[in-house]
């Protein structure tokens, strides 16, 4: 372990920090750091002196502490970007290898077209999708034109100094290392990259709720009399009738579900109105990925007199997403908005590639792109463009939406015109308060898909659903919704608008930074309230005392049915307010309380129904009798009653499931009482016990023992449960009865952050990230954190100087291009 010879103060100024890293690099020690390995890799020579000309003169200083997390400092931004970048390859560098040969429309060519992508990026369901897609972006220099884009409307200069710096930290760590991670340990298609590419990854997480849930129906579309493309998913034939509007409507709310979704989160904040000391409090709780690109990756950046601040980044971003500092903290939770709707097209007779707009034809504008193919001929597709976005043959294979001899629709996704959620990002981090982060959504209007839940230390809680949504006011939607959009946009909030009409164009708002999108002021905003609180449910509920109620259909539902998630969540944070003097300490418990809504409903009466389903098992009932309604790795029954509630839920509709219905004037409370009555109630249970039998699993066994991950060979047993049950501490699962249960973790709890202050400079802080910083099993931090996680245990987050400096595992490393 090598320690600096002098120490640094991230509050001082530019010139300060430049005076000591001049200091550092000249002495013995830094220029044995300098050689130093990196988690996870061999050194390469260290007299290597090539580099990429846009990483000459960059440097940063990165101090790792516990669990491998970097604390990176730097002269400005384009420095800061380059030890970000540094420190993420580390870690992390063939997850993101993978992700830049996805944002270039590689993966046909390197890794086949048939295999499958690992979704953090898009939809697409194979790699030529994804190729065709994405290339096509590329193609259109579209993510060059939001670059040129003056800031506001386009990202600021600071945010493509960061992109500049990152790709050159990124190339440096390539350049003067050996990949030891088995994914892509010698691998031809790990290569240096751009700050283009790293603004094209950018892209797509903005796009995530839009143009990337639709990838496979953009590349498959085809005008009728076409031949389609071998790619085509049923979802994208250009033939088939009209969509039938209640299927339609069906399939678009089981689309945007929340349950559904491979991302969720729960987050609350709670004013100093609550709390011992009269300062605020958050925790954050993400549910997202373990696995794949859309991973978090710790870390805290540092620009003395500029920006200090620490969190989670999504790997291959430039910024901190999810953070805190020393005066605010804030999370984000998937938001029920939905960023994108469909124009339905009445096409020019005759010619199904022009539609008409005011009664005059419009051609669409052809997209030929070609991808190659390994170990096959390049394949090339048409892609077809109007005023309004992409024609697309469906979303998803659940929403066909057929391209007939008079009838396409387009899809509209602000999103593709927004590169600004860094810059939101890099607002939170400078923000001294809640006002200030409400100042930073209003000047950057960058965040596509999510809420954002925010305390600070004078006590303010924080609330706003402030996303770059479509300008879908309800008053357009009823005036200009085709009979498909009459059917879609009440049930899920997708609008489908007439295309052939002018005066059904979106409009804009005068503070919105872009046209056709909302401005801040229509967003809901729920400001000092006790607590705030969301678990992916529209804004409503925010607080169950203070209904949020005013905002247009496309932001959510008003008065309608909570998830158990929602109720479960709002049930406890309304306690622990009114409860008062709330600490940290208290935020750590309700992360992992493991308290099951689902039980504390109806395990009861679906124990005293049991001996009637099932007369010949009393082992089961008595089973579920005895359970203690948590999912902790100990408890016993939680199993069984998890693989029976699954059933249930998957085969009973909701409205059938209970026998006193939802109320409006008491949405945390029904509806309720289980009816166990209903067909397949015993079906469930039984086949719920003869499944665990037949995998060898006891009906009481410890859920820990089946509930678990692997990493280097060894069994981690994990708590949590499933969306179904309604846990805070989300745990998806991939079941496999012959492997013991649940063997792994598909996405769930993730980057979790406890903060609050205590009127000293440093932030109290504890966070957690349950599957470790990285992904390459030779890295001591492959597993270390999951360990944590398993032992509902915390990293205690050192944020001042003196912490890190304190720090038993310290080690420095300075980085040069």
């Amino acid at each position: 372990m090598v320690r600096p010879a002098v120490h640094f103060d991230p509050l001082g100024g530019t010139l300060h920090l430049r005076t000591r890293l001049k200091h550092l690099a000249l002495t013995g020690a830094a220029l044995a750091v300098v050689t130093a390995s990196l988690p996870g890799a061999a050194v390469a020579d260290s007299g290597d002196r090539g580099g990429h000309p846009s990483d000459r003169g960059l440097s940063a200083v990165i101090r790792y502490t516990e669990y491998g997390i970097p604390h990176i400092v730097a002269k400005d931004y384009a420095n800061l970007g380059f030890g970000t970048g540094w420190a993420q390859a580390a870690d992390q560098v063939c997850v993101l290898a993978d992700g830049f040969l996805t944002v270039n429309g590689e993966r046909s060519r390197y890794l086949g077209p048939d295999a499958a992508p690992d979704g953090s990026l898009s939809s697409a369901a194979t790699n030529l999708s994804s190729d065709l897609y994405f290339r096509g972006v590329k193609d259109a220099g579209t993510v060059e034109e939001l670059l040129g884009t003056p800031a506001p409307a386009g990202p600021s200069g600071d945010l493509k100094e960061l992109m500049r710096g990152w790709a050159a930290g990124y190339n440096a760590w390539l350049r003067k290392n050996r990949i030891t991670d088995p994914a892509c340990a010698g691998a031809d298609w790990v290569r240096p990259v751009s700050a283009l590419d790293v603004a094209r990854r950018g892209f797509a997480v903005s796009v995530l709720g839009g143009q990337g849930r639709a990838v496979d129906g953009i590349t498959a579309a085809r005008p009728p009399g076409a031949p389609p493309a071998a790619t085509a998913s049923a979802s994208a034939s250009s033939s088939g009738a009209v969509p039938d509007p209640d299927d339609a409507a069906a399939a678009a709310k089981e689309l945007f579900a929340a349950e559904n979704a491979t991302m969720g989160s729960n987050a609350v904040a709670f004013s100093g109105a609550t709390t011992a000391n009269g300062r605020g409090l958050l925790l954050g709780n993400p549910h997202y990925p373990w696995q794949g690109g859309r991973r978090f990756w710790q870390s805290q950046q540092t620009i003395p007199g500029e920006l200090n601040v620490s969190g989670a980044s999504l790997l291959g971003t430039t910024v901190v997403n999810i953070g805190f500092n020393d005066k605010v903290a804030w999370s984000h939770t998937v938001a029920t908005g939905v960023p994108l709707n469909l124009h339905q097209l009445t096409l020019s007779p005759g010619d199904p590639t022009s539609y008409l707009v005011d009664g005059r034809p419009e051609r669409m504008t052809a997209r030929t792109v070609t991808v190659p193919v390994k170990d096959g001929a390049p394949v090339t597709r048409t892609q077809w463009w109007t005023r309004y976005g992409p024609v697309v043959g469906g979303l998803g294979a659940q929403l066909p939406l057929p391209w007939t001899a008079t009838t396409a629709y387009a899809l509209n996704d602000p999103n593709a015109a927004n590169l600004r959620g860094s810059d939101t990002a890099l607002g939170f981090g400078k923000a001294r308060s809640t006002r200030d982060v409400a100042d930073a959504l209003r000047r950057t209007q960058g965040l596509p898909w999510v809420n954002t839940i925010a305390a600070d230390s004078a006590g303010h809680s924080y609330f706003s659903q402030s996303q770059v949504l479509p300008r879908i006011t309800d008053e357009l939607a009823q005036r200009c919704s085709t009979p498909l959009g009459r059917a879609t946009y009440p049930a899920s909030g997708v609008a489908v608008l007439d295309g052939s009409r002018s005066d059904c164009a979106l409009g804009s708002d005068p503070d919105a930074v872009q046209p056709g999108v909302f401005g801040p002021a229509r967003m809901p905003v729920l400001r000092d309230t006790p607590y705030v609180e969301n678990s992916n449910d529209s804004a409503w509920l925010t607080n169950a005392d203070r209904p949020l109620t005013g905002y247009e259909r496309i932001f959510g539902t008003i008065a309608t049915p909570r998830s158990l998630r929602t109720r479960g969540g709002v049930e406890d944070v309304s306690a622990m307010a009114a409860r008062g003097d709330l600490t940290v300490a208290d935020l750590q418990r309700q992360q992992f309380a493991n308290r099951a809504p689902a039980g504390d409903l109806a395990a009861a009466d679906v124990a005293a129904a049991c001996p009637t389903a099932l007369p010949d098992d009393p082992e089961a009932c008595r089973v579920i009798g005895a359970w203690d309604r948590t999912v902790n790795t100990d408890s016993r029954g939680a199993l069984l009653f998890d693989r029976f509630w699954r059933r249930l839920t998957g085969t009973v509709k909701p409205a059938e499931l209970w026998r006193v219905p939802f109320s409006a004037a008491d949405p945390v409370r029904t509806p309720h009482t289980v009816d166990t009555g209903t067909p397949g109630f015993a079906k469930a249970l039984a086949d719920a016990v003869a499944e665990l039998r037949a995998a060898g699993i006891p009906l009481d066994a410890p859920l820990g023992q089946h509930q678990f991950v692997v990493r280097n060979g060894q069994r981690i047993p994990v708590s949590g449960g499933t969306e179904s049950l309604g846990i805070w501490n989300k745990t998806e699962s991939v079941w496999s009865a012959a492997g013991g249960g649940y063997v792994e973790v598909a996405h769930g709890t993730s980057h979790v952050q406890a903060v609050g202050w205590d009127g000293g400079r440093c932030p109290v802080a504890r966070t957690l990230l349950s599957y470790s910083q990285s992904s390459n099993p030779a890295s001591p931090h492959h597993s270390d954190q999951t360990r944590l996680y398993a032992g509902e245990r915390w990293v205690t987050s050192r944020f001042c100087e003196r912490d890190i400096l304190r720090s038993p595992a310290l080690r420095v490393v300075v980085v040069r291009g």
